[in-house]
């Protein structure tokens, strides 16, 4: 009992407690008892600045004088000094209480993040000659074969061999509805399986999975700052000396001019180096990135630093790729058309050649037969096709970029289509569709109603097939026939006549594109290392309504922060003026300090919660350039 009692006096709330009592003690005992009084002041001191006082020693051994624990030792001594006993408990205690606050608001902040953790199992159930064995999720090899029961969340990435179930993705995208899965589907570690058993085939290792590059993305986003953290950083190298200066000047002056009395003078000086304490900037900003990156990425949207959020804030130009980012990307085959050879030879080629590329119209061909050909050699030229070897035979199956440079003439109509050569002869069409996603048009006019003056989409598709698109998402502006490096030289004059550009898209193709742009957002793109590497933003699932939100959440995220700083620096020099004119107390100063750096965390924590959609830009912000 007696440790439980220690125990609690020793913790923030606890010496914030004994230390108020003893402060209301000495509050009210009368003036006749003066050393009763200044012994109660002097107790109550020492369980509330004990922490600060030897903190503020060990900032003077590393020369750093100027932190919040030395001006507040400076400030409630200084009061001391003074006759002002009260007052310079006072300052101690309130920031105490401001600290203890502070570091609360600061844990639910990383809680929110934290909370993600629980997304990486740390066992998996080995499933081996019909007997099940509980290992390390990180000891498991690729191709193990693992068994997952309802309630339990995938260890690994892996592939479906036996079962079928419902599973849980919100924690690794946001989705509040479940989905199913069976044989052959593929699941990110993270999800939840809910109701069947499944008995699935590792397709990375677990430090290669979906959920550890989702905490190693948050992890690091952390260390990306926003320009309004950087600014708090110069702002601070500059301002606290500034001010300490000036209550050095207070003290000195204001005696040797006569305007005061050297205690009148040393207790404003004192006011001074309380209101001068950047505990709500150097606090509330970066907390509220902090919160923003939480937030965000619970739901399933994951920013890569919160110099990210000012950029998306600011950009009014947005560019997106067609197939799988405007599109399903489940291209279907609806004509295969035949010149001088039979479909089954035809289908049988195209698919054996495209087995070894990963675009999705390459594994909609691929699928087209259940057995392939072996391929002797591959040559995969981005943005025009595959030629591949097989059997002997040259077999070329791409756009007619591909079939230009292989000296192949095709006469093709227009709209989606892979055109087939062998041996340098033209020998086919496979004529694909690839459905709109049903989010597209909706997500698009929110982000026109948002401001965005310029939406465009860079497709490498045919004008046909990227135009009808176009018309159905709501875009007018529409590129087509690109290649990779055409996408990235478009955007690159894009950006020159817009000013700040996003752009959207899902895959390898888009990594040049991506690495270009101010923000570049790679949708559902958290399996592809280019993608992920090159974006700014990865939203998790395959849904474009995420776009809007990601502006709405940066833009709300970077006015709380300008709101911060604007607030605490208009009240300090508010009450510094009335300090430096004798009309503030220390009571009003603690105020200053404590009471707006709780104000400043507590709008800061707004960042946690979800926006709506009636979230606009500030003026301060939409003044771009």
């Amino acid at each position: 009992m007696m440790k439980r009692i220690l125990s609690f006096f020793k913790s923030d709330v606890g010496r914030i407690i004994l230390s108020g009592i003893l402060f209301v003690m000495g509050l009210s005992f009368p003036e006749s008892y003066k050393y009763v009084k200044l012994a109660l002041y002097l107790l109550s001191l020492a369980f509330c600045g004990l922490p600060v006082f030897i903190g503020a020693v060990r900032g003077i051994l590393r020369r750093d004088l100027l932190d919040e624990k030395f001006l507040m030792s400076v400030a409630s001594i200084g009061a001391f000094f003074v006759g002002e006993w009260s007052e310079g408990v006072a300052v101690m205690l309130f920031f105490l209480i401001g600290e203890t606050f502070e570091h609360s608001a600061v844990r639910r902040s990383r809680n929110s993040i934290r909370a993600l953790m629980s997304i990486r199992p740390d066992e998996a159930t080995l499933f081996n000659d019909g007997a099940e064995e509980t290992v390390y999720a990180d000891d498991v090899e690729v191709g193990s074969v693992i068994v997952i029961s309802p309630g339990e969340r995938v260890p690994l990435d892996c592939q479906v061999i036996s079962g079928a179930s419902e599973i849980d993705t919100s924690a690794m995208t946001g989705e509040s509805i479940p989905r199913s899965v069976t044989v052959g589907d593929t699941i990110d570690s993270g999800v939840v399986v809910l109701s069947g058993r499944l008995i699935a085939r590792t397709l990375r290792v677990a430090e290669d999975s979906a959920a550890s590059r989702i905490l190693e993305l948050v992890e690091n986003a952390n260390e990306n700052k926003s320009k309004e953290e950087t600014f708090i950083t110069k702002f601070s190298h500059y301002y606290t000396p500034i001010v300490v200066g000036l209550a050095v000047a207070i003290a000195v002056l204001l005696p040797l001019l006569r305007l005061a009395t050297l205690k009148s003078a040393i207790y404003r000086a004192m006011m001074f180096l309380v209101i001068s304490c950047p505990c709500a900037l150097v606090i509330s900003v970066p907390m509220a990135f902090f919160g923003g990156i939480g937030g965000a990425a619970s739901r399933g949207i994951l920013f890569k630093g919160g110099n990210v959020f000012s950029s998306v804030a600011r950009a009014d130009t947005f560019a997106f790729d067609k197939t799988g980012t405007l599109t399903t990307g489940k291209i279907t085959v609806s004509d295969v058309e035949c010149v001088g050879i039979s479909r089954d030879e035809l289908l049988l080629l195209a698919s054996s050649a495209e087995q070894g590329s990963n675009h999705p119209i390459a594994v909609a061909i691929a699928s087209l037969t259940d057995e392939h050909l072996p391929i002797e050699a591959l040559d995969e030229i981005a943005g025009e096709g595959i030629i591949a070897r097989i059997s002997g035979r040259s077999v070329a199956v791409g756009n007619e970029k591909l079939m230009k440079r292989i000296g192949v003439e095709f006469t093709v109509k227009d709209g989606t289509a892979a055109l087939v050569a062998v041996d340098g002869r033209a020998c086919g069409t496979v004529t694909l569709t690839d459905s709109v996603r049903a989010e597209a048009a909706s997500a698009i006019a929110e982000l026109k109603r948002l401001g965005a003056r310029r939406v465009t989409m860079l497709s490498g598709d045919r004008p046909g097939a990227a135009v009808s698109v176009g018309e159905k998402v709501g875009i007018r502006e529409v590129y087509h026939s690109l290649t990779p490096e055409e996408k990235y030289s478009k955007l690159n004059e894009i950006k020159r006549e817009s000013g700040k550009a996003v752009y959207v898209g899902d895959g390898i193709n888009d990594s040049p594109a991506l690495a270009i742009s101010d923000v570049g957002i790679a949708m559902g793109g958290i399996g592809q290392d280019s993608a992920k590497e090159a974006a700014d933003i990865v939203i998790m699932a395959d849904d474009l309504s995420m776009i809007p939100l990601s502006v709405r959440i940066a833009r709300r995220t970077v006015g709380i922060a300008k709101f911060n700083i604007a607030f605490a620096l208009l009240v300090k020099l508010l009450i510094m003026l009335l300090g430096a004119f004798n009309i503030a107390d220390m009571w009003l100063a603690v105020f200053a300090d404590v009471g707006v750096a709780v104000l400043a965390i507590l709008n800061s924590m707004r960042t946690l919660l979800r926006p709506t959609s009636s979230v606009r830009i500030p003026k301060f912000i939409s003044n771009r350039r």
